[in-house]
Formats: structure tokens, sequence, C-alpha cells
């Protein structure tokens, strides 16, 4: 059983999603965070994850919150998004951006790459799986999301003081656009981020690594077909030198995730990475 709980601290409402679980040993229940969501004025239902997202009592809760702002808010995504994927499959990245600095006004940067600029990338590889857009569309997109990144990336300031993370992905994968995004994220908070990209190999990766010493590798893996590759880095990695290593991509939505000699990272917004980072 999931339900929402709140806390107050001073005249706000924080929320957090939780879950019943029982302790065999002390014959009682106890409560896990699943996942703390924010401020509840700024919360609504693209925070709550996937498998929990239309559970009745969640929602029912959910809606209590401040439900103008997040009917609000709702809308806007919508719009965003259905904005969005017109510019990126029509090549438009004037327009791309625009409706990013649109959304930032009244939102952030993480709800955009989260809530708009994610989904939307989903939308467009279904289209092209399913045929609904050619190979050719989707690429136009794909490249115009990699500059609208860029540019925000461009656009970020501020002296790195925390952490040295290395952003990289399996020899393989050739999707980076979830590393732009953590990049810029990152950045913005203040973090020295190294996003070496892709096609590089797992050797030059380990050079990288004892020549720069980051304090944590981030591995993105998209595609299911390289998790192997994941596996294969991972554990090389580990071999060589003793460094937190942390997992995520779209491949790890999967049913049937291998393991991994790392922390794997399911169904994570942008702003818990920070805190992800801090406590691996």
């Amino acid at each position: 059983m999931v339900y929402i709980r709140a806390k107050k601290v001073k005249s706000d409402q924080y929320l957090y999603l939780v879950k019943s679980v029982w302790d065999s040993k002390k014959n009682t229940s106890k409560q896990e965070i699943v996942k703390y969501l924010g401020k509840a004025s700024e919360v609504d239902k693209d925070d709550i994850p996937l498998d929990y997202r239309n559970d009745p009592k969640v929602l029912s809760v959910l809606a209590k919150f401040n439900p103008e702002d997040i009917k609000k808010r709702e809308d806007s995504s919508k719009r965003s998004k259905q904005q969005l994927y017109k510019k990126l499959t029509c090549g438009d990245i004037q327009g791309s951006l625009k409706i990013y600095e649109d959304y930032t006004k009244i939102f952030n940067a993480s709800d955009f790459f989260d809530k708009i600029l994610k989904p939307v990338m989903h939308e467009i590889g279904e289209n092209w799986a399913t045929n609904k857009i050619d190979i050719a569309t989707e690429h136009v997109a794909s490249n115009v999301a990699q500059t609208l990144v860029k540019i925000i990336m461009e656009r970020v300031s501020g002296a790195a003081n925390k952490k040295k993370i290395m952003i990289c992905v399996p020899l393989g994968e050739e999707h980076h656009l979830g590393c732009d995004v953590l990049e810029t994220y990152l950045s913005i908070k203040g973090f020295k981020v190294y996003n070496i990209g892709t096609s590089i190999p797992t050797e030059s990766i380990l050079s990288f690594i004892e020549t720069n010493k980051p304090d944590i590798v981030l591995l993105s893996i998209t595609l299911e077909d390289n998790l192997t590759a994941g596996q294969r880095l991972v554990k090389k990695i580990k071999e060589n030198v003793d460094i937190p290593i942390l997992v995520g991509g779209f491949a790890l939505q999967s049913n049937k995730i291998p393991k991994f000699d790392a922390r794997v990272i399911v169904d994570s917004s942008l702003e818990d990475m920070p805190r992800l980072i801090r406590t691996t």
C-alpha cells in the first residue's frame, strides 16, 4: 500500500510518497519512503512514479493540496509537451528554445527536462518504432533536442564547488541526450561535470578516471541491448579503482534489470540526483 505523507516546515507543506512494509522481525509494519515529492504547491501527477501514478488514493490526497495550482501545472505541461513535439519534429530550434524560456519563467529547468523534454523524446522514439514518423524526422528531432540542451548548458553560470562527476555510456551506446541533460542540470547545481560522450573505448574511460579523479561515475544506458556492455564497463572500472558508480537511463525501466556492481537508479527525477550523489 502506498500513500502520500505531508510534513510541515514553517508555513509550507512538503510531500512524500511512502509505503507500508512488513517487518517480520518486529512483527509489525513500518513506513518506507518511495520518493520525496517536494513542496506541496509544486507537486503534480507527473511527480508520482509511474507504478503509482493512477492510484486513486494517491491522486485523491494530491488533489487536496492546491488543486488550482496542480491543474495549472498539468495544463501548462500538456500544452508545452504538444508544442515541443511539433517544434522538434519540424527542426525548429528557436521555437523549441522559446518553449523552454516560457516554461522556466513559471517552473524550473529540472521540471522542463523531467516533465517536458524527457516524455516528448520518449513519444518521438515510440512513434518512430511504430512507424508513425520516419527515421529522418526522428533524427531531426534528436539533433534539435541535443542542440537545445547545449544552448541551455551555455547559459549556465557559477563556479563548480561540489563533487566532480564523470558521465559516460558503455561502448556501443550512441544515445547521449540523457548525458547532456544531466551535465546541464548538475552544472547548474554547481558540480564539476565531465561528460565524455559516446564511442569511447573502455581503456580510455579508465585512463580518464585515473587522470582526472572524479568523485563519482554516472553511467547512462538507453537501449536494453547495451545493458551487458554496461555490466562489463562497471566491472572493469571496479577492478581498477574504488569509486561509487550510479547506473541509470531508459534501459533500466525494463522489467528484467541485470545485476550491477553499482547503485541502480530507477524512476528518479533530476531533482533527486544531487541527493543520490551525496548519499552514494
